[in-house]
């Protein structure tokens, strides 16, 4: 019987690539598992909600209002101030909000999810659960992860009102543009995918988020300080991962919708 040989030092670093993809495969398995965790879902979106909802609407606006600002003068600059509107509102709505929203909820919620899931690691709680029977992904990865991916996708709404209010705001009370011309220039080239593709990049991005999370609490190790690293890895890790899918999905979305024209 020939013996497994080990991976070759270039592929070190990409072990844990795989596992994070094999873990996500097996907690998107259990997803559809029953009984599903009705009571702990509910307990984790109430907590999602608590602790990203004013911290997600507090960055938005600034969000806007910079992107509004960098907007309007970028295209006076090139006399098209009058498209400013369209310009900014649809990068609240496409890329601002829902990354904004995300951020708040992968440091906040996330962070949490991930200390939560580590202390019950080191303590050997998670490995009690597996003696006795219980799936640990069923039944306290998977409500958190939907919990997350649902809460963004209804925090990205608020999220993006605010931006565009801000940015509204910002454009016509600061720079002196015009609330017609604003107004106008966002109905002429906007669209309903445009909202469409912003609560759904909130909701999968949610789902990573909370993906990260649970892979870096139930593999902590090394005690106390095992659980900070795997926080600290869990923000960063998800932050790249974030920005990652959104490139993707923004360029699969403007070859399935392409941007409309005048």
């Amino acid at each position: 019987m020939t013996a497994v040989q080990p991976p070759a030092a270039w592929m070190r670093p990409l072990l844990p690539v795989g596992e994070l993809f094999g873990f996500a495969g097996e907690v998107f398995r259990q997803m559809f598992r029953r009984p599903f965790q009705w009571r702990e879902f509910f307990d984790q979106a109430w907590f999602v909600t608590r602790v990203s909802l004013l911290p997600v609407m507090a960055i938005t606006i600034p969000f806007g209002a910079v992107l509004a600002m960098q907007i309007g003068v970028l295209f006076n600059q090139l006399g098209a101030g009058s498209f400013t509107g369209a310009a900014a509102v649809l990068g609240i709505v496409q890329q601002s909000a829902p990354m904004a929203t995300v951020i708040i909820v992968a440091g906040a919620a996330g962070t949490a999810v991930a200390a939560d899931l580590g202390s019950r690691k080191i303590r050997e709680e998670l490995d009690a659960m597996e003696v006795l029977g219980i799936s640990v992904i069923q039944r306290l990865v998977v409500p958190r992860v939907l919990a997350m991916g649902v809460i963004a996708t209804l925090l990205n709404v608020a999220a993006t009102t605010v931006g565009v209010a801000g940015g509204y705001g910002f454009n016509v009370f600061v720079q002196g543009g015009s609330p017609g011309a604003y107004l106008h220039s966002f109905t002429a080239l906007a669209s309903l995918p445009d909202l469409w593709v912003g609560e759904i990049k909130a909701f999968i991005f949610g789902l990573c988020a909370g993906v990260v999370a649970g892979y870096q609490g139930t593999h902590a190790k090394g005690g106390p300080q095992g659980v900070g690293d795997s926080v600290n890895l869990s923000v960063v890790v998800s932050f790249v991962l974030l920005f990652v899918v959104n490139t993707i999905l923004t360029a699969v979305y403007y070859q399935i919708v392409p941007p409309k024209g005048l």
